[in-house]
């Protein structure tokens, strides 16, 4: 397993974290998944198999956007 930290922006109250927890949930080997629109952050505990990649799009799908560190 692993633990991936995504920051996102737009999530500005409960509803945009469950938003984000369900549409992230529905990728195959995604085990627990918390939003925290304060923080602006997605934790992310997933099978070693899963792309980060998707994740992002994903998420990017719903209308968020993901904030790669430089």
């Amino acid at each position: 397993m692993k633990e991936i930290i995504i920051k996102v922006e737009g999530m500005v109250c409960g509803g945009c974290e469950n938003r984000v927890q369900n549409a992230v949930k529905t990728i195959k080997g995604i085990k627990n998944v918390v939003a925290n629109y304060k923080e602006e952050t997605v934790s992310i505990l997933a099978k070693e198999s899963v792309n980060i990649r998707e994740i992002i799009e994903k998420i990017e799908t719903i209308g968020f956007k993901v904030k790669l560190e430089a």
